[in-house]
């Protein structure tokens, strides 16, 4: 059993090991008398306790990083749970020591003592070790850190032969267009040499016609 498997539920006392989920409800496990039972998700609704978050004046802050603080200071939190004298500013003055910067217009007096009887239980079932959730953050910064940087070596490789590859084929329709150019070029000298060839052959032509017409004279 983990504490990741750890729920709340809504009109239930205490907390509960998800066993199984099921298209309308699921089955838990006390975590008080270890009994099985079945909750229906039409008239309950479960909380992984690892989702909960508590209200604070700047960023909330994960249950399970409170629960972690409590355990340096639970000596008091037994005493105060049975003392039926505490008075609300009891819990509040406690729990300030545990989260200084929590809300106190947003936490209740009861939901501080529903994180302590939680404390209560998840220590009974020894379901206070939390390292597990630190190791995760991490290893997964080490991860995304090694990502980026791979991400980072290689986009540089990928835009030189993109860029490569956009200028090849633009520089081959320029080929082209030179060749072509060349090519009419070349294609342009012997139709200029005909024409100028038909010309002299025209200014030839006219003195051979005054001849023949002197001829005649």
């Amino acid at each position: 059993m983990e504490y990741r498997q750890i729920v709340a539920v809504t009109g239930l006392t205490g907390l509960y090991q998800l066993v199984s989920t099921k298209n309308d409800g699921a089955l838990v496990r006390s975590l008080t008398d270890k009994s099985i039972k079945f909750v229906s998700s039409r008239v309950h609704q479960i909380t992984p306790l690892e989702s909960i978050e508590i209200y604070t004046y700047s960023e909330n802050v994960r249950l399970h990083n409170v629960l972690e603080s409590m355990k340096e200071n639970d000596a008091s939190i037994a005493a105060l749970i049975a003392n039926k004298k505490a008075s609300s500013s009891d819990f509040r003055a406690y729990f300030a020591t545990v989260l200084p910067e929590f809300d106190q217009e947003r936490v209740y007096v009861s939901d501080i003592k529903k994180v302590m009887k939680w404390y209560e239980l998840l220590k009974a079932n020894d379901l206070l070790n939390f390292e597990v959730y630190t190791q995760e953050v991490v290893d997964m910064g080490d991860v995304v850190l090694e990502d980026q940087e791979a991400e980072v070596v290689e986009e540089a490789p990928k835009k030189a032969a993109k860029k490569a590859v956009k200028e090849e084929s633009e520089e081959k329709p320029a080929k082209k267009a030179a060749k072509k150019a060349v090519k009419e070029e070349g294609e342009e000298k012997p139709a200029k040499k005909a024409a100028k060839k038909a010309v002299k052959e025209e200014g030839e032509e006219k003195p051979a016609k005054k001849t023949a017409k002197k001829k005649e004279d």
